[in-house]
């Protein structure tokens, strides 16, 4: 089947869905099935509509079918010494890059490289009558009023199917180093507001089990003279971002709640972190608790942060951080915009959208 007869079979899929009212639940590789609220309904397969469309590595921006895997499409980067500078995690390879923007999930390198949101310039949207919509476009500044295409990032197919992005690209930094630094977790988070108020080169900086893994990416001489003045042991490397990009490290592997907090990165640890990976240099907190989810919820409020219950949930417990009124009005609103009879990834993000 070619691209043009992959998207034509979506977009009849998508309209005879709507005619009937028939829910359909939006699948790529099904890498990130776990996050979320469950939903039901009839496949929507995106895998088979995959491929690059555009790609002119001086201009820095790729244009890629939403079933296209990351992997394919950082090894065509690599090739030309670019990235995909938010860094999503590719969860064994099976992720697609529709996957990674719907979700707007970023890897270590996102509070310095960007959100998915910062760097998608446009997308081809198929909104709930089967109707192709576009979005953007790929200049970083080529649209008037509403930037609708960034509203798509992180909404979990629930406002449309992406059937292509456009991504701005970076180039690959010339030298990575990756030190570790044995320190509690106070002193770590003091360590990283330090080094962000001065012009080290960081791309990724996380605490675990008393060790501050820092990356250091740039340029040579510079990357140098930051790894001299910071010291450390240089024995990480980047099988360890892999590794914490892709939620492989030893204390994903619990099959327990897992919490994602954000939060202000200056923060002290919250009474409910009880185990806790922290990452995004403070601003990203990987949790297990054991608070009550009302209680642990509370408690990140109070401090201006959300959280989100990324993996092993109940039936029962919210997953994304619940709305206030005038927040849940305005999502229920783009909701009914976009896919006025509610079957695109129907509860996907809450039970009204």
């Amino acid at each position: 089947m070619t691209a043009h007869d992959a998207a034509d079979a979506i977009t009849a899929q998508v309209r005879d869905a709507y005619e009937d009212r028939r829910p359909l639940r939006i699948v790529g590789q099904d890498s990130k099935a776990f996050y979320g609220r469950p939903t039901t309904g009839e496949p929507l397969d995106l895998a088979r509509h995959s491929g690059v469309i555009r790609y002119e590595p001086t201009e820095l921006v790729i244009t890629a079918r939403a079933g296209t895997l990351v992997t394919e499409l950082e090894q065509k980067l690599a090739e030309h010494g670019q990235m995909l500078a938010f860094e999503p995690p590719s969860f064994g390879g099976s992720a697609t890059i529709g996957g990674a923007v719907a979700s707007g999930l970023g890897g270590p390198r996102r509070p310095w490289g960007g959100a998915p949101r910062d760097l998608l310039l446009g997308a081809t949207l198929l909104d709930g009558r089967g109707r192709r919509l576009r979005f953007g476009g790929e200049v970083m500044k080529n649209v008037a009023g509403y930037d609708v295409s960034r509203v798509l990032a992180g909404a979990m197919g629930t406002l449309g199917v992406l059937l292509d992005v456009s991504i701005k690209v970076l180039p690959a930094p010339a030298v990575e180093r990756s030190l570790v630094l044995t320190m509690g977790r106070d002193r770590a988070l003091h360590k990283m507001r330090e080094l962000a108020r001065q012009p080290a080169p960081l791309s990724a900086a996380c605490h675990i089990e008393d060790r501050l893994y820092l990356r250091l990416s740039g340029n040579a001489s510079s990357v140098a003279a930051w790894e001299k003045q910071i010291g450390g042991d240089g024995g990480a490397g980047g099988d360890f971002w892999q590794s914490l990009r892709n939620h492989a490290l030893p204390f994903f592997a619990a099959e327990r709640p897992l919490w994602r907090l954000s939060l202000a990165p200056a923060l002290p640890r919250l009474d409910c972190e009880h185990e806790v990976v922290t990452d995004w240099a403070g601003a990203q907190r990987w949790v297990y608790t054991r608070c009550a989810p009302a209680e642990l919820r509370n408690e990140v409020a109070k401090v201006g942060g959300h959280a989100i219950l990324f993996r092993h949930g109940d039936n029962e417990t919210p997953v994304f951080h619940p709305l206030d009124a005038v927040s849940e009005r305005i999502h229920v609103g783009l909701k009914r915009r976009f896919d006025p009879a509610g079957i695109l990834n129907p509860g996907r993000m809450y039970p009204t959208l």
